[in-house]
């Protein structure tokens, strides 16, 4: 039996201003120039104040044919020599791509329409460092919904999960070891090892790891030889495809600060370099337009009126979203200045306090999201050197003197510590752990562990020089 029945529901969604804000805040200096550029190039009512504007701002009355011949022009008077002369004033900094844009990269050859791409771009954003999927479709379902107005499902963000594991490095992408394991044998020359191979991680998964060699084998019927030559293939593979995106090739970027930090008498002064945020208007001559052609009898007048609307309405949320960008940049930069303010005094990075995210947004007012957007891919020159903002941010821990120390500084002693052992006989984490507690700090094999795999460095048996056998006893 059907009934009718009348339900309320509240649903929260972001206005395209707030959408075109946040989609602002994530970019670094150089992108926001080319996103500027593009607006200046589309909407004609919006254009950029120059010195020489002031003075010689041409205030004559303008036509509708006029608007509509500058819109059927194919030139602009815009040109953005005059930013890339202004960032040629400041130093760059030559860094290795992230694996964010190597695979930003590669999803433009992929032939997707814009819902697509925009989807899968949320989707590699999602990607861990390693390079791991590590949040269930379902939330980023979710997600995409909340931040961007936009339905999706499970199966459609699948299907294009399966695009972006086809990408370099192999077996990004994946959802847990087996399935990066896995993307990355497939890839491969399917000769016999690699084909067994295969079939041990799909069949016998859990036995493996747990080096149940002779039950593989029994179950799989095959002779050690067989088996040996498919762990051959395994061990080669990378279990964090995201750790050595530095060493697939010599590519580089070039990026400029978008923040510049001077000491002046023992005080801090920070700005942002003049191209970040050009000073943008509305034209004026458009706007006399509007004004003088709102009585128009004509029809063909008013259609274009309404587009003329849009435009300076258009132009208006920009301007009012470059601003509130600036303004939310500057405030977070400023709360880390202030946090670190011994770090930014002296260069030194032992004086590096711990810092997470939580902590600026409960300083700022701000979302952790926010901030995190704010802090990714951006820099800051000082008078010691360029850095990442994401740099600053380390959780802590507290040795047994009580002194709060960084992790930052924690996971430099582990380096260290690794680099100065006897490779032919490498550390294990337990002992790793108990050379931790030597100088002052406690911590768990596991987290020793959880540090090691975050600076990309294998275990103590794939960093031993020998080659070892699969059964070999390890960690």
């Amino acid at each position: 039996m059907l009934k009718q029945a009348l339900q309320q529901t509240l649903h929260q969604k972001l206005s395209p201003k707030q959408v075109q804000v946040i989609r602002m805040l994530q970019m670094p200096a150089l992108q926001l120039e080319q996103h500027i550029e593009k607006e200046l190039e589309e909407n004609p009512v919006l254009e950029e104040v120059k010195e020489a504007d002031d003075k010689t701002e041409d205030n004559r009355n303008l036509s509708i044919e006029e608007y509509v011949e500058t819109q059927g022009s194919s030139s602009r008077p815009y040109t953005s020599q005059s930013m890339v002369s202004n960032m040629l004033d400041f130093p760059t900094l030559s860094v290795k791509e992230s694996l964010y844009e190597q695979l930003q990269q590669q999803l433009g050859f992929a032939h997707l329409d814009d819902r697509q791409n925009t989807l899968a771009s949320f989707l590699i954003q999602s990607l861990d460092n390693d390079g791991y999927l590590r949040r269930d479709l379902s939330s980023l379902v979710d997600d995409i919904a909340f931040r961007w107005n936009t339905s999706t499902d499970e199966n459609e963000l699948n299907n294009l999960l399966k695009i972006i594991q086809g990408f370099e490095p192999s077996g990004v992408g994946a959802r847990d070891l087996q399935e990066c394991l896995l993307i990355q044998l497939k890839h491969k020359t399917q000769s016999p090892e690699v084909k067994t191979a295969i079939n041990i991680l799909e069949r016998h998964f859990n036995d493996f790891t747990g080096k149940l060699y002779d039950k593989v084998r029994t179950r799989m019927h095959i002779n050690e030889a067989e088996f040996n030559a498919a762990v051959e293939e395994i061990v080669r593979l990378n279990p964090k495809p995201g750790g050595v995106i530095d060493t697939l090739d010599d590519r580089t970027m070039y990026v400029v600060p978008d923040f510049l930090l001077e000491v002046r008498n023992g005080a801090f002064n920070l700005t942002m370099p003049r191209y970040t945020i050009p000073n943008l208007r509305i034209s004026q001559r458009y706007e006399q337009l509007l004004k003088k052609e709102e009585q128009s009898k004509t029809k063909a007048d008013r259609n274009t009126l309404v587009f003329l609307r849009q435009k300076i309405e258009s132009a208006k949320w920009f301007i009012d979203a470059l601003k509130q960008r600036q303004d939310t940049l500057m405030k977070t930069m400023q709360s880390i200045i202030d946090y670190q303010h011994d770090f930014f005094m002296e260069g030194d990075e032992s004086l590096l306090r711990p810092m997470a995210l939580k902590h600026i947004a409960f300083v700022t007012s701000l979302d952790i999201s926010t901030v995190s957007r704010v802090v990714t891919s951006k820099y800051i020159q000082t008078h010691f050197g360029i850095f990442a903002l994401k740099s600053f941010f380390s959780e802590g821990t507290v040795s047994e003197t009580g002194e709060e120390v960084s992790i930052r500084n924690i996971k430099k002693l582990l380096m260290q510590f690794i680099e100065e052992e006897d490779k032919k006989r490498p550390y294990s984490d337990e002992e790793l752990a108990e050379m931790m507690q030597k100088e002052g700090f406690t911590f768990a094999r596991r987290t020793i562990a959880k540090y090691r795999e975050q600076l990309n460095i294998p275990t103590s048996r794939m960093r031993k020089r020998m080659t070892t056998r699969p059964d070999a006893k390890s960690e």
